[in-house]
């Protein structure tokens, strides 16, 4: 967004849970982060007997290979071992396509007056504020995230707006304008954070040569992904579970239990191993269903599919297909 609009928790993402603090998908209340909260796949104890099992059916003292086999395998897990069912699912992914919609969409509103500029978003996050143009600050009430806003012209294709919070610097957001004036991107800086981008496109008002920014705008939630380069890490945990990086992160195995999320809107996670190539992943808020994903891998274990389907705070409905490549 261009004053953020929500991380995502890109996605994120559950994907975004996305988003430091449960709820918004802004790092600031005016930063826009995509709602995007990943979930993570992984399988876990044994269902068919290995090649081997089949191949040699007695072994050492008439003992049959294949119990030995399988006690094998839950002596692993019992010691820290790894599900080797779990390798097409481990290593780093990254995005390489990105379908994604929210309805109702984030909308920015950006109208220029005499002594300022007036700017209003509404979706995940509604900011209403008016910024003076000549790089003085001005209070912003009523946003929690900051209470002063500070906006400065570097072109007419590019502002700096600086958010804080009781004269302390909450966020930087850098704004660009595309060369035919129809594309807005910002690049919201959180210290401690990593990047966020949102893109925008515009959907209403006429250009106005003075401030080519005025206008009004609809966040493009599919080219925001895209753009803020997705890269989803999934490891064994050495206990027959996943350990899942991305947008948020937490730690779970495939047995139906829920297990607590990080740096989530929502709260928890469940696992299921659907089959071996598939893994089916809810998120709650509380008791309520917020999300559901499905993770497929494709036979050769190099692309990742995700379709996600959730309800934002706000009642905004998000759907996302992203693909991702294995590194």
């Amino acid at each position: 967004m261009s004053y953020k609009p929500v991380a995502t928790e890109t996605l994120s993402g559950e994907i975004a849970e996305q988003q430091g603090h449960k709820g918004a998908l802004s790092g600031s209340g005016s930063s826009v982060r995509t709602w995007f909260h990943l979930h993570s796949l992984a399988r876990d104890s044994a269902a068919c007997p290995s090649e081997s099992a089949k191949l040699f059916p007695v072994g050492l003292g008439g003992r049959p290979i294949r119990t030995l086999l399988l006690l094998g395998l839950l002596a692993a897990f019992q010691t820290g071992g790894t599900d080797p069912r779990l390798g097409g699912w481990l290593g780093s992914w990254t995005l390489t396509s990105a379908q994604s919609s929210l309805d109702p969409p984030n909308r920015l509103s950006i109208t220029p007056l005499h002594d300022g500029t007036h700017v209003v978003m509404s979706g995940e996050t509604h900011l209403d504020f008016t910024a003076s143009g000549n790089g003085h600050k001005s209070p912003a009430p009523g946003n929690l995230a900051f209470n002063q806003i500070e906006l400065r012209r570097i072109d007419k294709r590019q502002a700096e707006v600086k958010e804080e919070k009781d004269g302390a610097l909450v966020a930087t957001v850098h704004e660009k304008l595309s060369n035919d004036g129809n594309e807005l991107t910002t690049t919201t800086a959180i210290k401690g954070k990593a990047d966020q981008i949102t893109v925008w496109t515009r959907s209403g008002g006429a250009k106005v040569a003075k401030d080519l920014f005025a206008g009004e705008w609809t966040q493009d939630p599919s080219k925001t992904r895209l753009r803020q380069g997705l890269v989803l890490k999934i490891e064994a945990d050495g206990r027959g579970g996943i350990r899942f990086l991305g947008d948020f992160s937490y730690t779970a195995r495939f047995d139906g239990k829920q297990y607590d999320l990080k740096n989530s809107r929502n709260d928890t996670v469940t696992l299921e191993l659907v089959d071996p190539h598939t893994v089916n992943a809810v998120y709650r808020r509380g008791d309520q269903v917020t999300q559901k994903d499905s993770w497929v891998v494709s036979a050769d274990g190099q692309q990742l599919t995700l379709s996600t389907a959730g309800t934002l705070e706000t009642g905004q409905r998000l759907t996302e297909k992203l693909l991702f490549k294995k590194q």
